[in-house]
């Protein structure tokens, strides 16, 4: 996709899900052998149009979440690239056998974009919140796991991830009017964090919509002298070792995620950080390990202390 000023609005002003429609309609021009596997959620995906103009590449699976990944391992057997969409917990945790055996162990090329993660979906309670997605799928052997910082970053995602060989699962959160993280084009790695703010006291980690909330938290903390470097871990597993390896130089590290602070982006870290001599102290910030009442994504978010704000409170709470 062409990647300009404007188009980078457009994609922010839609959010990660209508984007994620308009990648894989360039994707399809561009692959003959894609095909793009959905559950009941054309309109929710962003992939109406998608559908329309590529009829023989899209399959809609009904709701039986389940089926969809065995017929995704079925293509990918016979060398389809395909991506697979739905809700995230209906995409990871109701599909779970299958992603283990048909993906996981059968190492099929897969990949799988769970639409609404984390909190985005909280006004319909937590059965449509999916904040343990990452911890069980991290447990499953080559599978990798992305949780992009922005609609241009799900973009440079989905077409790292239809090139990878072996399953992927992208992890979309936010929703339309996505705060703009990168506003020009830049290198994509899988597995390979990018430093989105410098600093030399405290690093703070992060990925998906959190790292908006990140970088203005790390403004309010150097209104007060605080340097923060902030940096986006957008590859959960594999994790970036080199990343962590830096943040041990510094005095405090941070991470911040829109999932359960248990098996998440900070557990991950806690892992490798275990193996290293005098690392400094570390903060998880995240959904707290409990099942609240449900409600918007802006009360959600304030109540699990995911915002600019109380991430700056809780960061100078800790740093003594």
């Amino acid at each position: 996709m062409e990647i300009n000023d404007r188009n980078i609005k457009v994609w922010s002003t839609i959010g990660a899900r209508a984007t994620l429609g308009m990648a894989a309609l360039q994707l399809a021009a561009e692959m003959d052998n894609l095909m793009v596997l959905t559950c009941d959620v054309s309109t929710s995906a962003g992939l109406d149009r998608y559908r329309k103009t590529y009829p023989e590449k899209y399959l809609d699976l009904g709701i039986a979440e389940q089926n969809m990944i065995g017929v995704a391992a079925g293509l990918a057997s016979e060398g389809y690239n395909v991506i697979t969409t739905t809700f995230s917990p209906f995409q990871t945790m109701r599909c779970l056998e299958q992603i283990k055996v048909n993906l996981g162990y059968m190492k099929q090329k897969v990949c799988m974009v769970g639409i609404a993660s984390g909190l985005a979906l909280g006004t319909l309670g937590f059965t449509h919140c999916c904040i343990e997605d990452i911890g069980v799928l991290r447990s499953i052997p080559g599978l990798t796991i992305i949780s992009p910082a922005d609609s241009l970053e799900t973009v440079k995602a989905l077409e790292a991830a239809v090139k990878f060989n072996g399953p992927v699962y992208i992890r979309l959160t936010g929703s339309s009017n996505n705060p703009i993280i990168y506003n020009k084009d830049y290198k994509f790695k899988i597995g390979k964090s990018i430093t989105v703010l410098d600093g030399d006291e405290i690093t703070i980690l992060c990925n998906g919509a959190t790292v908006y909330h990140c970088i203005e938290a790390a403004k309010i903390l150097n209104t007060k002298n605080i340097s923060c470097k902030v940096v986006n871990m957008h590859t959960i597993k594999p994790i970036d070792k080199s990343a962590i390896e830096q943040a041990c130089k510094t005095s405090l590290i941070v991470t911040v995620e829109e999932h359960n602070v248990i098996g998440g982006l900070g557990s991950a870290v806690a892992e490798y950080k275990s193996g290293i001599k005098n690392s400094p102290k570390q903060v998880t910030l995240g959904v707290q390990d409990i099942y609240t009442k449900g409600g918007s994504y802006k009360y959600l978010l304030e109540k699990n202390r995911i915002t600019p704000l109380k991430i700056a409170q809780d960061i100078l709470l800790n740093r003594k």
